[in-house]
């Protein structure tokens, strides 16, 4: 299997679909494409390559998948939904949900604060919109600690598809000093520790600086 990926600094999808590959368990290769340059415009623009021109894309084998909960879907039906999923209905039926409510919503809050774990603002001005956002992400975390979390120390006990769509916004809530309580400030926490997440950040440092997305820094800077 194959996986094709955009700057691990900033691409907030491409570690959603990153962390369903490793969830696996199997054996996959990876293609990191800088955004924003000559290469990206050329290698988007090959179906053999991304069919959606988008990113992550998935190839196994023959076969391409992507969108984040595409993947999640494919590869738990191959490698075992128990890996992915909650066994308990009422726990699994939350967990589909808040992650598909990922999948579609917060738009203010991922429009503002793109994904950069290489950075930290402490002094980021969150507008309204934005912060709604976080304040409903708070509660579902909460909530699915509270009444889903017994056995581990991620949304629903075990790591999961859930996890793998709320990381990159436990991410933006480190570099962007957006404070948590309770147990959603713990989850935040744990999911940040994670090995896997560890792992993607040391790739990401390692990018080069050329691969600096400008716009996104000038976005940045005029809420500091």
């Amino acid at each position: 299997m194959r996986i094709i990926l955009g700057n691990k600094r900033y691409s907030s999808w491409s570690l959603r679909g990153w962390l369903a590959m490793k969830q696996s368990g199997q054996d996959f290769e990876e293609l990191v494409i800088p955004m924003d340059t000559p290469e990206w415009a050329e290698k988007k623009a090959d179906p053999a390559l991304m069919p959606s021109s988008r990113v992550p894309t998935v190839w196994d084998g023959d076969i391409a998948v992507w969108e984040s909960l595409a993947i999640i879907d494919w590869l738990s039906d191959r490698y075992g939904q128990t890996a992915y999923w909650p066994v308990d209905g009422a726990a699994r039926a939350f967990a589909r949900s808040i992650a598909a409510e990922m999948h579609a919503g917060f738009t203010a809050l991922r429009r503002q604060c793109p994904m950069d774990v290489c950075s930290s603002y402490r002094t980021f001005r969150l507008e309204e919109d934005a912060r709604r956002d976080a304040e409903r992400i708070e509660q579902l975390w909460t909530k699915a600690r509270e009444d889903y979390g017994d056995g581990g120390p991620y949304l629903f006990g075990a790591f999961g598809a859930a996890d793998m769509m709320y990381a990159p916004v436990a991410m933006r809530f480190r570099t962007y000093g957006i404070d948590l309580t309770g147990a959603a400030a713990t989850y935040q926490t744990a999911i940040c520790a994670h090995p896997w997440i560890t792992e993607w950040c040391d790739a990401a440092a390692e990018e080069p600086e050329s691969w600096t997305i400008e716009h996104y820094e000038d976005h940045v800077r005029a809420y500091l």
